[in-house]
């Protein structure tokens, strides 16, 4: 199938944009998931969470809400993927397997500064876990700052999916694209208005797509027709491959992404809601 939806939902500007005026800050998840079927989790990026969000998370959405899950920047902008083993248990002890059937794909995005090495990145890739029954293993690796707060069990045995957002030229050439389908990761294909590679090749079984603004990075709203250019992308990457497509408007500065997100879903016939002032 092909979601689409917004990376995060917490953002003051929205409120009384987006959401309605006097909407509590705790109804704001289920908001928006009553309009979207997916939302990119990027609060995991910036910090460890804690098992009791993620499973409040899990509570306030529907069932067939899908949840991508953006991967620790200490894994890798601060390490650059060197040394990282407890730090990824860590991150999967965090609580991430809360989630549960609604844990979908995890998005690890590399600094601009971490150019194509494929010896660090094999080694990288050889840590994923590649099931939830692998990454609740892994998980119980954590040390001693997650002693009891550490979530490393799963109730089911589901296979899990990564995609890799690069933001270094070097990744533009075919090593970097074999390598990736060699361990069967998606390359992101990042929309950032010009100031990184705009990589569009598919190598997996599964699309990602992050829109950060096709003008003016994280704020531009994107015109009807660039949504359906973008439509037609997707519609090709969906059908030719037969693949699940997960699609994220990052343009958020000028509350731009909910209403782009509304109206790509209904081009692509994919929307939950009837349309509304956001069109």
């Amino acid at each position: 199938m092909i979601r689409v939806g917004t990376s995060g939902w917490r953002y003051p500007p929205w409120r009384g944009e987006f959401y309605p005026a006097g909407l509590p800050q705790r109804r704001e998840l289920a908001y928006l998931a009553q309009r979207f079927d997916t939302a990119e989790l990027n609060g995991s990026f910036y910090s460890l969470q804690r098992p009791e969000r993620y499973r409040a998370w899990f509570e306030e959405t529907p069932a067939d809400f899908v949840f991508a899950v953006k991967g620790s920047r200490f894994i890798t902008h601060l390490k650059q993927l060197k040394g990282i083993e407890t730090a990824l248990a860590n991150f999967y002890a965090s609580g991430v397997l809360a989630l549960g059937a609604k844990l979908g794909p995890f998005l690890w995005q590399l600094p601009p500064r971490l150019a194509f090495d494929p010896d660090k990145l094999e080694s990288f890739f050889a840590l994923l876990p590649r099931t939830t029954t692998e990454a609740a293993k892994l998980a119980r690796g954590h040390d001693e700052r997650l002693e009891g707060r550490a979530y490393t069990e799963t109730g089911d045995h589901r296979e899990l999916r990564h995609a890799l957002e690069v933001r270094h030229p070097s990744f533009a050439g075919p090593a970097a694209k074999a390598l990736l389908r060699e361990h069967d990761i998606a390359l992101v294909v990042a929309d950032s208005a010009g100031r990184w590679p705009l990589l569009e090749d598919q190598t997996t079984g599964f699309g990602y797509v992050r829109l950060h603004g096709d003008e003016e990075l994280y704020t531009s709203s994107y015109s009807e027709a660039a949504l359906r250019r973008w439509a037609e992308k997707i519609t090709t990457w969906h059908e030719r491959g037969k693949r699940d497509i997960y699609v994220y408007f990052d343009n958020d500065a000028k509350v731009a992404a909910p209403g782009n997100a509304l109206k790509l879903a209904g081009i692509l016939g994919v929307r939950r809601v009837p349309p509304d002032r956001w069109d």
